[in-house]
C-alpha cells in the first residue's frame, strides 16, 4: 500500500476545522494590518519516525530528546506571501557531522529585536554518546542580522544540555540545563565525584534552572529540584514561571511554580492537584506556559507522552485560583482554567475533530489572537487508484470519512496559523507538507518589559553571615496549623495556646517534638557509577535520603532553624521517639544563601491550599504573642515577647538562630519554675550505639552544617539483629540470651533446623525470595509464607485456596473443566499462608515497635538509640543503601 498526502486539499480541509475562518486561503487579500509588520520566526521539522515507520512518541519528561531534521526560519512579515529565509542554514557543514540538526524553544526579547532558542548540532560519526554535541543556547539579533551561540567556549558549552531560554529584564538569560553547576560543586563536600544527577525516575539527567549573562558568562544555578524544572518564562512582575516535575515518591505532577531570578522565594503557583483536567479528566500536563496580555497564563494542555505532539489551548486564571476545580479531587466547578479553543479539543489520544495545538504564542496588540502551531484532524482512508492498487489517503475528520469504518489516525500536519479565540477565526501563515510540521512560532513584536527584580544585597537585604555560611532560615509559625486551622482546637482538643502554656500542658503531652530535615541524594548515571539498583530497596520511588539533623519544635509548634542553602530539602514532624507523625513531604524545598522562608504551618498530602504562595496564604491559626513586653503565659520571665512573635522567633532574637543537631535532644527552656518544676531533659544519642554509627566520628563530637546521618541496611540495621545481648550472672553464666538471631533464625545454637520465632528470620543470608537482599530485610518488610518443620526441613504451609465467597477452588484446564488426579478426584488449588511484614511505610505505622513498648515481651531488648535508628530508617523509605557509592557495583 502507498501512503501519500494531497497538499492541494489542505486549505479546503482547514476551512472545515478552523472555526469559521474567512479568507483562509491566504494571500495578500487576507493580510491583517495589525500584525503583518512584525517579523516572525518558526521551526520547520521533519516528523520523527521509528525504524518501523511509525511516529516517535513525544515525551515532555525527556526534554533532551534529539530529533534531527529541523530548521529555524524567519519571515519579515506575518503573511503567507512573505518570503522565508533559513537562519541556521550553513551552520553545520563539517564532514564529521551526520544528518540534520535540531531546533526548539523559541523566545524573544521584550523589544522584539532578539530571538533566543535551543539548538543541537548533528550527530558526529563514530563518536560515543558522551562525545556527541549537546543542546546549546543560541541568539539571533534582528537588527544586526547576527546569529551566535551564547556560550562562546566549546568546553563550557558542552558541560551540559541547555534548553528553554528566556530573556530577563536586565538582559540576562534564564534557561534550564543538566549542568547542575552548584549541585555538582556541593558533591565535593560529600566526598563524591562531580556529576549531574538523574531524575527520580532514573531515566535522564535532571534539568534545573540556571541564569547567565548575555555573553554566556557567570552561569549560576537557581533551582534545586530532584527532577526536571522546565519551560521558564518571565512574568510581568519579574518572577520566573516554570513547569516543575514533582516526582518525589512517584507523585508525577507537572505543576506550575515561580521563583525570583536569584532563586529565592520558590513557590507553588498552580495545578498541583489539577493534573486530571484533560478530556474525560485524563492525565494531562500544562506545557510551555506564557503570560497573556490580560494576565492569564496560556498553556498547551496535553498528554505527557503520545504520538499527537499537541493538545488543547487553555488559559489559566492563576491570579484568582491555584487549582482547576472549586472542590478537592477534581470535584465541583471548573473555575481555575478554561479552554479557549473555538471548539472542543480531545486530549486523551483519540481523534480530536477540531484538531490539536502543538504550541501557542500570544500577540501583544490588544487583540485575542494567537500564533499557533495547529494540525487538523485526519484519518487514513483506503481508496483504489487507476491501477487498482490499494492506497491510503488522509482525509479530514468529518462524518463522511469517520463513518467508513474503524478510523485510523493519519500523521499530524502542523502548520502555523493566526488563531483568534474570541472572533472564531484562523488564518494560515505557513503551510506544512506531508511528513513535516511547524512545531512552534513566535513574533518579534514589542511588548511591555517585565519588572526588574534586583538581587538582595548581603548585609543590607540579607544576613551576611548566612550568605557566607551558604545557609538560609526556615521559619514555621506552628506545625499544628493545617491549612489555617488549629488542628488541636475543639471540644476535646487543647488548642495551640493551651499547648504552649506550661501550666496547662507538659512536654510529654505535646505530640510534635522535633523537626527532622532530610536531603535528597543525587543519583549518577551508569557512566559515573554502575551500581545495582536493588540498592534502593523495596520502593525505588523514595530514592535515597540523608538526614541533616533535628531541631526542637517549641511548645506552640513553632520552628526557626538555619539550614543549608542550594539543597533539595524535605521536612518531617516527629514525636519524642523520633518517629514521623504526619505524612512524608511531597515536594522539595530549597533555600538560597541568606534567604528566610516563612510559612504558617503544615498541610496534608491531599490539601489543595496553595502553601508557600504569599498572595494566597490563609490567615494563620496561631498569631503568636498577644502583646509586647511580657512573656508567654507561665513561661520564663526573662523571655519577654514582642507582639505577634512565635516562641521560636523569640528564642532566635534573644539567643541567636537555632542550628541543626545530630541527636534528638530536649531541654525545657520555657516553664517558669515559680509555676511548676521544669520538664526533665532528655537525649537519644547515637554515641550510645554499640553497632556502627550512621555518621562520621567528627560529627559525633561536633555537629556542623556538612554533617549527615546516612543509614545503610547491611551496615547499620542488620548489626542490630546480630549484636550479642546476653544477661549473665555474677559468674558470667548466661541466664537469658536476647540476641535477636538467637531466636529469629532457622537454626538453633546446635545447628538444628527449626521454625524461627514468630516466623521471623533475621539472619544475613541472601533471601531465597530475592538474593540481592538479606533474608532479614525481606522478612521484615514483605509478606512471607508461614513455614513448618517437616522431616527435618522447613516447608511452606499450604492451604486450599477459596474464591471471594469462601468456596474451595480446584485446578481447571483452559476450557474451565476440572483436572482430576489418578484417583479421579479434583485437585485442590493450594496456596501459601502469608504472614504480613512487621514493618510498614513509617515507624509509627509499623507493628514492629509494639513489641518494644514498656511491659511488652521485648520491652527492654533494644536500646533507645537503636530504636531511633530503626525509626529513622523506616521513615525515610527503608532503603537498602542511602549512598549509591556504598552500594555493590554491577
Amino acid at each position: 500500500m502507498k501512503y501519500f498526502g494531497a497538499l492541494s486539499a489542505l486549505f479546503l480541509l482547514a476551512a472545515c476545522s478552523g472555526g469559521g475562518s474567512d479568507g483562509s486561503g491566504g494571500g495578500d487579500q487576507s493580510e491583517d494590518p495589525v500584525v503583518v509588520d512584525y517579523p516572525l520566526a518558526f521551526v520547520r521539522r521533519s516528523l520523527s519516525l521509528e525504524d518501523d515507520g511509525g511516529l516517535t512518541p513525544d515525551d515532555v519528561y525527556s526534554p533532551a530528546a534529539f530529533n534531527p531534521g529541523a530548521q529555524l526560519l524567519l519571515k519579515d512579515r506575518a503573511t503567507p506571501s512573505a518570503p522565508e529565509r533559513v537562519l541556521t542554514e550553513g551552520l553545520f557543514e563539517d564532514d564529521d557531522f551526520v544528518g540534520g540538526y535540531d531546533v526548539k524553544d523559541l523566545n524573544t526579547s521584550a523589544d522584539g529585536t532578539r530571538l533566543v532558542f535551543a539548538m543541537r548540532a548533528p550527530e558526529i560519526e563514530d563518536a560515543d554518546d558522551d562525545e556527541q554535541p549537546t543542546w546549546n543556547i543560541w541568539l539571533y539579533d534582528l537588527e544586526e542580522n547576527e546569529l551566535r551561540r551564547v556560550i562562546q567556549s566549546d568546553l563550557i558549552a558542552e558541560e551540559g544540555q541547555d534548553i528553554s531560554p528566556a530573556f530577563l529584564p536586565d538582559g540576562r538569560i534564564v534557561f534550564t540545563s543538566t549542568r547542575q553547576r552548584r549541585s555538582r560543586a556541593l558533591l565535593l563536600d560529600d566526598d563524591k565525584p562531580q556529576f549531574s544527577s538523574l531524575t527520580e525516575e532514573l531515566q535522564n539527567e535532571a534539568f534545573v534552572l540556571h541564569v547567565m549573562e548575555p555573553d554566556g558568562t557567570d552561569i549560576r544555578q537557581i533551582s534545586y529540584n530532584q527532577s526536571h524544572d522546565l519551560h521558564p518564562t518571565v512574568l510581568n512582575d519579574g518572577r520566573i514561571l516554570f513547569n516543575r516535575w514533582d516526582n518525589m515518591g512517584g507523585v508525577n505532577n507537572l505543576s506550575l511554580y515561580t521563583l525570583r531570578p536569584d532563586g529565592t522565594d520558590l513557590s507553588f503557583h498552580y495545578g498541583y492537584h489539577s493534573q486530571q483536567t484533560g478530556t474525560g479528566q485524563t492525565d494531562a500536563a500544562f506545557v510551555r506556559p506564557r503570560e497573556m496580555p490580560d494576565g492569564r497564563l496560556l498553556v498547551t494542555l496535553r498528554a505527557p507522552e503520545g504520538l499527537t505532539f499537541g493538545g488543547d489551548l487553555v488559559a489559566i486564571d492563576s491570579v484568582e485560583y491555584t487549582e482547576a476545580y472549586s472542590q478537592p479531587e477534581g470535584e465541583g466547578e471548573l473555575q481555575g482554567q478554561t479552554s479557549i479553543a473555538v471548539e472542543q479539543v480531545i486530549t486523551d489520544g483519540s481523534l480530536s475533530p477540531h484538531g490539536l495545538f502543538a504550541s501557542a504564542w500570544p500577540f501583544h496588540d490588544g487583540t485575542s489572537r494567537l500564533l499557533v502551531s495547529w494540525s487538523e484532524c485526519r484519518v487514513l482512508v483506503e481508496e483504489d487508484d487507476d491501477e487498482e492498487e490499494e492506497t491510503l489517503l488522509p482525509r479530514p475528520c468529518t462524518e463522511e470519512w469517520l463513518d467508513t469504518g474503524e478510523p485510523v489516525p493519519a500523521d499530524p500536519i502542523y502548520g502555523l496559523w493566526i488563531y483568534d479565540y474570541q472572533e472564531g477565526t484562523q488564518r494560515p501563515i505557513v503551510v506544512a507538507e506531508e511528513g513535516e510540521m511547524i512545531s512552534e512560532g513566535v513574533t518579534l513584536e514589542p511588548r511591555i518589559e517585565p519588572e526588574f527584580l534586583p538581587e538582595p544585597v548581603p548585609g543590607v537585604d540579607l544576613d551576611r553571615e548566612l550568605v557566607q555560611a551558604g545557609a538560609g532560615i526556615l521559619d514555621i509559625r506552628s506545625v499544628y496549623d493545617f491549612d489555617g486551622v488549629d488542628i488541636l482546637a475543639g471540644e476535646d482538643g487543647a488548642g495551640i495556646a493551651e499547648l504552649a502554656d506550661p501550666a496547662i500542658t507538659s512536654a510529654e503531652f505535646r505530640p510534635a517534638r522535633y523537626l527532622r530535615i532530610v536531603k535528597g541524594v543525587g543519583i549518577p548515571d551508569d557512566d559515573v557509577l554502575d551500581f545495582d539498583r536493588s540498592a534502593f530497596g523495596r520502593n525505588g520511588a523514595h530514592g535515597m535520603r540523608e538526614i541533616l539533623g533535628y531541631t526542637p519544635i517549641q511548645p506552640d509548634g513553632s520552628v526557626r532553624v538555619v539550614l543549608p542553602a542550594d539543597t533539595p530539602l524535605a521536612i518531617s514532624v516527629v514525636d519524642a521517639d523520633g518517629r514521623r507523625i504526619v505524612g512524608r513531604h511531597r515536594s522539595w524545598l530549597q533555600l538560597r544563601a541568606g534567604e528566610v522562608r516563612q510559612c504558617n504551618g503544615c498541610h496534608t498530602a491531599d490539601s489543595e491550599v496553595a502553601h508557600g504562595r504569599a498572595d494566597k496564604q490563609l490567615e494563620p491559626a496561631w498569631n503568636g504573642a498577644a502583646t509586647s513586653g511580657i512573656p508567654f503565659p507561665n513561661t520564663e520571665p526573662a523571655l519577654v515577647a514582642e507582639m505577634g512573635e512565635t516562641m521560636a522567633q523569640l528564642l532566635a532574637r534573644i539567643a541567636g538562630e537555632a542550628e541543626l543537631e545530630g541527636d534528638i535532644t530536649y531541654a525545657d527552656l520555657w516553664t517558669d519554675p515559680a509555676v511548676r518544676a521544669k520538664d526533665p531533659s532528655s537525649v537519644i544519642p547515637y554515641g550510645e550505639l554499640a553497632t556502627p554509627q550512621p555518621m562520621s566520628l567528627t560529627c559525633q563530637d561536633n555537629w556542623e552544617g556538612n554533617c549527615r546521618i546516612v543509614i545503610h541496611y547491611p551496615e547499620h540495621i542488620q548489626p542490630l539483629w546480630e549484636r550479642t545481648r546476653e544477661i549473665t550472672d555474677g559468674a558470667g553464666a548466661v541466664l537469658e540470651d536476647h540476641t535477636c538471631t538467637a531466636c529469629h533464625s532457622a537454626r538453633d545454637a546446635d545447628g538444628m533446623v527449626r521454625v524461627p520465632a514468630a516466623q521471623l528470620n533475621l539472619v544475613d543470608d541472601p533471601s531465597p525470595a530475592n538474593a540481592d537482599w538479606m533474608t532479614s530485610y525481606v522478612e521484615l518488610l514483605f509478606d512471607n509464607p508461614a513455614q513448618q518443620l517437616v522431616g527435618g526441613a522447613l516447608q511452606n504451609i499450604l492451604v486450599q485456596d477459596t474464591d471471594d465467597n469462601g468456596n474451595p477452588l480446584f485446578e481447571t484446564d483452559e476450557d474451565g473443566e476440572l483436572i482430576l488426579d489418578s484417583d479421579g478426584n479434583p485437585i485442590p488449588v493450594m496456596v501459601t499462608v502469608d504472614i504480613e511484614g512487621v514493618m510498614g511505610d513509617s515507624a509509627n505505622g509499623s507493628r514492629f515497635f509494639e513489641m518494644f513498648e514498656p511491659g511488652a515481651g521485648h520491652g527492654d531488648y533494644l536500646e533507645p538509640a537503636e530504636l531511633r535508628l530503626i525509626s529513622e530508617w523506616l521513615d525515610i523509605g527503608a532503603q537498602y543503601y542511602n549512598n549509591p557509592f556504598a552500594a555493590p557495583v554491577n
